[in-house]
């Protein structure tokens, strides 16, 4: 159990109105950080990841680590008793996350204009599929339609093959590291001025933000790009090569690396060929360079190409399946992963945080909460936030996940 008084973000109180993914995560982030998070949630089943399985004694493992170091507490926010309820939650918190549909809470009486009028020092962040405003704002946005439309799937997967999506919901997860990242500026900001701020983070355009090479193209000479598998859209060799028994990920990119790849793998052939002489030479004829590294690579096995182009500092990888990462020697070694109480569950394994603090550590302290925990600890006690849980909403049709 960490000490959360000396964490990042000790004493900054957090009301997350969020469900599936963008909210949740985001809101993540903050607790890691050590703000209290107060998750509200619908009282009729929660936040709809809880639905999601494998399930131990009837709690969802997807929530309880999506929802870690939070408290939960249920409101219906389309009754009177439970909009006054949040409304006094809100009175003294500093930051509220939301991931419904544009105009969700609007229509309740806890938009953006009514929490502020109620506290002024609030942070309101909002994440959705198309943004608050513009003509896709009304429609429903999951993580795969933002794939679909910020051109991510126009360059995920192999030439010639069907669409394919980012195997982890990237829209989402990039969208909830803008959310906290934005609510982190917007306190510090609130420490000059005073005043708290609206946030609106789409999931189009977090993935959009990510296309710095094939802006890069386009705004230069109109290029387009397109799938290249596991190939670079700029550089060779960095990609994946078959080896004896299945495949490894080489990045000789650089003119030392080239070299030292070439030598330790006895293609010194490639050195002397004019095809090959530079970069984008390289680039340029990738498809035969890859034919001729493929030829050596696939009579050694990954284990041996890894030992031999470690020793030779050339960046390479075997590819893991996440049996292999979940016990990985390096993330053990980085006591990267941690066991969270629960209640229900027991012990519940955690993906650490990929952030590290020198003297404030990230918080370690509890799995995702089962519904309305904490209405006890924080509903009747809801003058001071202070001493607040969390959780989610009824409205959450058409969000994010």
């Amino acid at each position: 159990m960490t000490d959360t008084s000396t964490a990042p973000l000790a004493g900054v109180t957090v009301l997350e109105i969020g469900v599936f993914m963008a909210g949740p995560f985001a809101t993540m982030q903050l607790a890691d950080l050590g703000a209290r998070v107060i998750k509200v949630e619908n009282p009729q089943g929660g936040d709809q990841t809880r639905a999601t399985g494998p399930h131990v004694e009837g709690e969802s493992a997807p929530f309880a680590l999506l929802n870690r170091n939070k408290e939960s507490v249920t409101m219906d926010l389309k009754s009177e008793e439970g909009r006054a309820a949040f409304l006094e939650l809100a009175r003294r918190a500093d930051v509220l996350v939301e991931n419904l549909r544009p105009g969700t809470l609007s229509r309740l009486g806890l938009g953006w204009g009514d929490l502020h009028e109620v506290n002024p020092r609030l942070v309101y962040a909002s994440a959705s599929g198309w943004g608050q405003d513009g003509p896709l704002s009304p429609l429903p946005g999951l993580d795969i339609m933002a794939q679909a439309r910020s051109g991510l799937m126009s360059i995920t997967g192999h030439p010639g093959m069907p669409p394919a999506k980012v195997g982890v919901p990237i829209c989402d997860l990039t969208a909830a590291l803008y959310v906290a990242l934005a609510v982190v500026a917007a306190l510090r900001e609130r420490d000059r001025s005073g005043e708290g701020q609206y946030i609106d983070v789409s999931l189009m355009e977090s993935g959009v933000s990510l296309a710095v090479w094939e802006a890069g193209g386009f705004f230069t000479d109109g290029r387009v790009g397109g799938p290249n598998g596991s190939a670079h859209q700029n550089q060779a060799p960095y990609q994946a090569v078959v080896t004896q028994d299945g495949y490894v990920t080489i990045g000789a990119t650089t003119p030392r690396n080239w070299k030292a790849f070439c030598e330790t793998l006895g293609l010194m052939s490639l050195l002397e060929d004019p095809r090959y002489a530079g970069a984008w030479e390289r680039l340029e004829h990738r498809e035969e360079l890859i034919a001729e590294i493929e030829a050596e690579t696939s009579t050694r096995t990954t284990a041996e190409i890894v030992e031999l182009l470690n020793e030779a500092g050339v960046p390479c990888a075997p590819i893991s399946d996440y049996a292999q990462v979940f016990t990985d020697e390096h993330l053990l070694a980085r006591d990267f992963f941690w066991d969270s109480p629960h209640p229900v569950m027991g012990k519940v394994r955690q993906l650490g945080s990929p952030m590290r603090f020198s003297r404030t550590p990230t918080v370690r302290r509890s799995a995702g909460p089962v519904l309305g925990a904490d209405n006890d600890t924080v509903l009747p006690h809801a003058e001071d936030p202070a001493d607040t849980a969390n959780d989610t909403t009824d409205a959450a049709r058409g969000t994010t996940r």
